[in-house]
């Protein structure tokens, strides 16, 4: 299978109020908007893919789906999603594996994990000639 592009379709059990979080609250680019004025899907853009968020579900999502995001600074992050009302289910923290992470819900309680690469970590190595 050669993959071309990907993208991660969410269901939301309220359109609107989900694209609002993930287009005012996160501050994620629209890539495209598609479908009837009265309810459109949007596509966001996720860095080297896309989040979807379209149509409409009436069951849990529970644990089967997470969101993980890479950002520049995990605490700026924290501080602005918090004063924006967004639940933190658990705030930035040292990962043993060298990441800070810092854990999310949207408005349906997907998870979102936003990743922070600190400075000195191995993986920053491969990724320097695309963030500096």
């Amino acid at each position: 299978m050669e993959v071309l592009s990907s993208r991660v379709l969410l269901r939301p059990s309220d359109p609107r109020r989900s694209q609002r979080f993930y287009r005012d609250t996160l501050g994620l680019a629209i890539y495209r908007e598609f479908g009837p004025p009265e309810s459109p899907g949007l596509v966001f853009f996720l860095g080297q893919g896309l989040l979807e968020v379209s149509g409409q579900s009436s069951g849990q999502t529970g644990d089967m789906l997470r969101v993980a995001l890479q950002v520049r600074d995990v605490h700026a992050e924290h501080e602005r999603l918090r004063a924006a009302g967004v639940t933190v289910m658990r705030p930035p923290q040292l990962e043993p594996w060298g990441l800070i992470e810092m854990w999310i819900e949207d408005p349906d309680g997907v998870q979102i994990v936003l990743i922070e690469v600190p400075a000195d970590h191995p993986l920053r190595r491969d990724q320097r000639a695309f963030n500096d």
